[in-house]
């Protein structure tokens, strides 16, 4: 089946707590903090596969978890860091977070790969709170929170050539003319439900891959008939040939029929029409068609192919003049989504916000120092007070206007504030 767009979940690995320990053996006295560190949550990786077409193994499965990190232990000991998640996409796929609406990355080539949902790092052991002031610290942080997302997946075909027309224009017949692909034909609309790839050589044994898309009629750009899941694989295509049904079959007329098919990608997105072109006069072989044929040349002279994808007709004179039109496009240029893999902006650690009398602080450095503190621990509790000083968090919230014993909610984590 093919699948060309899913909703996934992704959580990155946990970052393991770190450890309070002392060092007690025998003739060490005194032996000081011994506590070992957490280890780093995994990460979650999408990598670009080019033995994948479809994104169907999304269709059942929609949570993806890293492995969280192993905890700190005695002796000094670390732990393990935990173990990454390979999630292997076709190439093609675009990586959309849900909440922004942001493309994250964009997979054009095989073996390419992007970390998409961080693991948390690990918690420091008592052993690397200890100074020349403080000597045996009693305290350890736990571990940070893996990173968390929805994302979305769209998949669309990297073929260097894509077929244009309405239903029962003869694209299906074309493609499996010219290649080894074999999509379902018949004599009635929309035969073609899902795109089809097929590899064409020419006499020179050069090749190229070409793409049956579903056909396209009026509205396409709304979401009409298979709209979007059609066009969003044109975007790809570095060259376009549109297929017209000469013989008019279904009382169609061939000039309005290539006037709306241009028309339809323009609406959908104005730059499909500068990519390179050419017009497919098809089924020749029917007498009928040979009048419309002399009416498109006449009007758009050598951008017009005459072809018969039944008997072959032609279609040795189209592949040559397709692949002519590929080389004269750089191969380095990039067709499709700007390669955008992540933006970093430098944020305030924290905003304060005041609903029913509470003051709301949020932001992820200030939300993390939360998470990885461990509050039943005094000293603990101590130097998250200092770090939100430093952060100038106390004088924030004065300036909001707070009183001694109104509630700060950090998180899940609520304290009263007291100078």
């Amino acid at each position: 089946m093919f699948i060309d767009h899913a909703k996934i979940y992704l959580k990155g690995g946990d970052g393991g707590n770190g450890c309070v320990a002392f060092r007690r053996e025998k003739f060490v006295p005194m032996g000081g903090p011994y506590g070992g560190d957490g280890g780093r949550g995994g990460n979650v990786i999408f990598v670009a596969d080019e033995g994948l077409n479809t994104l169907m193994d999304f269709k059942y499965r929609k949570h993806f978890k890293a492995q969280r990190g192993v905890h700190g232990m005695g002796k000094n000991q670390h732990g393990a860091w935990g173990e990454n998640l390979i999630v292997k996409v076709p190439v093609g796929t675009i990586i959309i977070d849900d909440d922004t609406n942001e493309s994250i990355v964009d997979f054009t080539a095989a073996g390419q790969e992007a970390v998409i949902a961080r693991g948390g790092r690990g918690g420091k052991g008592n052993s690397r709170f200890a100074n020349a002031i403080h000597k045996a610290p009693a305290m350890a942080e736990k571990g940070e929170l893996g990173e968390e997302k929805w994302i979305r997946l769209e998949l669309k075909l990297l073929a260097d050539v894509g077929l244009v027309g309405f239903p029962n224009a003869g694209k299906s017949t074309l493609i499996s003319r010219v290649s080894a692909a074999r999509p379902k034909i018949a004599d009635y609309p929309f035969t073609t439900l899902v795109p089809n790839l097929g590899v064409v050589l020419t006499k020179n044994k050069d090749s190229f891959v070409i793409a049956d898309i579903p056909g396209l009629i009026e509205g396409a750009h709304e979401g009409v008939g298979l709209g979007h899941d059609f066009l969003r694989h044109i975007e790809r295509n570095r060259v376009l040939l549109f297929i017209l049904d000469t013989a008019q079959v279904d009382g169609r007329d061939v000039v309005e029929d290539f006037s709306a098919l241009r028309r339809e990608l323009e609406i959908f997105n104005p730059e499909l029409l500068k990519r390179p072109y050419l017009i497919v006069a098809n089924k020749l072989d029917i007498p009928e068609a040979q009048e419309r044929f002399k009416l498109l040349k006449d009007k758009y002279g050598d951008m017009v192919v005459g072809i018969s994808g039944a008997t072959g007709q032609g279609t040795d004179e189209l592949v040559e003049r397709t692949y002519e039109l590929l080389k004269s496009i750089p191969p380095e240029e990039h067709i499709g989504e700007t390669r955008l893999i992540r933006r970093f902006e430098q944020k305030s650690p924290f905003e304060i916000e005041v609903i029913d009398g509470i003051f709301q602080v949020t932001g992820k450095r200030i939300e993390n120092l939360v998470e990885m503190t461990n509050f039943s621990q005094d000293e603990n509790l101590q130097k998250f007070q200092r770090t939100t000083a430093r952060m100038g968090l106390d004088e924030a919230l004065k300036a909001k206007g707070i009183k001694e014993g109104d509630t700060v909610k950090i998180k899940d984590m609520e304290f009263d504030f007291s100078e």
